[in-house]
Formats: structure tokens, sequence, C-alpha cells
């Protein structure tokens, strides 16, 4: 709950109002108030610009998740699908954009102006695994180079996962991470 919260709207909430209580005491002679609203809400008032101006919002969720889907999350989800999901639905701060760095690495974001853009994530079911669907705004990278990089994509989001890149319209990408079973993984220990 507390990552679906804007840090920058409650700097400049609280730092405003004691900044605004700060001038109110300075007009009324009041030293005491005076002195929190200027030294604590004016400090405040300038942090919650600078986290503003440099704020991600959270990427919403395209389709709502139904409740099997969320049992199958739970016991089959890997740490790499949860981290992203956790990742791009929360604000974050310094960044350009949600998965900048993962696009870098797997040579789909040649600059600012060419990265594809995370325009919302859905969870499903595909053959009793639990899927995890990013979906990209990429007009300037085709879904041939997203296919060309599918091997690099398998290795950095897995091990325990799946790649599956689908074009679903006009410079629209759907990049899915479909759990693989852990059946095998447990059979091929015992042997």
């Amino acid at each position: 709950m507390l990552r679906q919260i804007s840090l920058g709207t409650i700097g400049l909430s609280i730092g405003g109002i004691l900044t605004i209580v700060g001038f109110v005491a300075y007009a009324a002679n009041n030293a005491t108030l005076n002195l929190v609203g200027f030294f604590y809400g004016f400090p405040l008032l300038l942090g919650g610009l600078a986290l503003k101006a440099n704020e991600l919002k959270p990427i919403s969720y395209s389709q709502t998740t139904t409740e099997s889907v969320l049992l199958l999350r739970q016991q089959q989800a890997t740490v790499t699908q949860n981290k992203i999901r956790k990742d791009i639905t929360r604000y974050c701060y310094g960044q350009n954009a949600h998965l900048d760095g993962a696009l870098s690495y797997l040579g789909l974001s040649p600059s600012d102006e060419d990265r594809p853009i995370v325009t919302g994530l859905r969870e499903i079911e595909t053959n009793g695994a639990y899927t995890l669907i990013l979906e990209f705004d990429s007009p300037e990278i085709p879904v041939s180079d997203w296919q060309q990089k599918q091997e690099k994509m398998t290795k950095y989001f897995g091990p325990g996962v799946e790649i599956k890149i689908t074009q679903v319209g006009e410079d629209k990408i759907e990049l899915a991470l479909i759990t693989l079973s852990q059946e095998p993984i447990a059979q091929s220990n015992r042997q």
C-alpha cells in the first residue's frame, strides 16, 4: 500500500501546510510556530518538489487479476516475476522509464527516444502456469528485434521462465514471462 503513495505529493502537502503556518505565525508574531513553519516546512516543500520532478508513476493493470491467477502467483511466481511486478506498480524516483536498465542491457533501448515504454501489465494463466505479461509501446523497435533478443531475455529473466514475444498491434508488443513447471527440476534432483 505504501508503494502506491507519491512521496512527492506528501512532501508538497506537508511542506506547503507547514510553510503557510510559518508565514501566518510570522504575521501573528508567534516565534515558535514561525520557526517550525520555516525550518521544517520549507525544506519539506523543496524536497517534495524535487521528488515530484523526478517521479515515475506506477503502471496500472490492463485487466483485473482473478483469484485463481492470484493463487497461481503465490504458488509459482519466480523472484524475478515478483520483482518486476512490484517495481513497475509503484512510484519510482530518479529513473527515466520503467525497466530502463533491463531494456538497455537487452539492447532494446538504443536511446531515450527509441526506448519502448511499458504501458500496462496483466497476470493470466497459460496452460496451468502463472504468466506475467508486460505491454509495451514500441514504435521504434520492431518485433523482429525483440525476437532476436529472446534467448538473451530468457537468460536475463530466468531461471524458471519461458519468454514469449507477441505483436498485438502496430507498435504494440507483449512480453510474456511464463513460469516453467517445477516438477522436472524436482525429479532431476532425485536421480
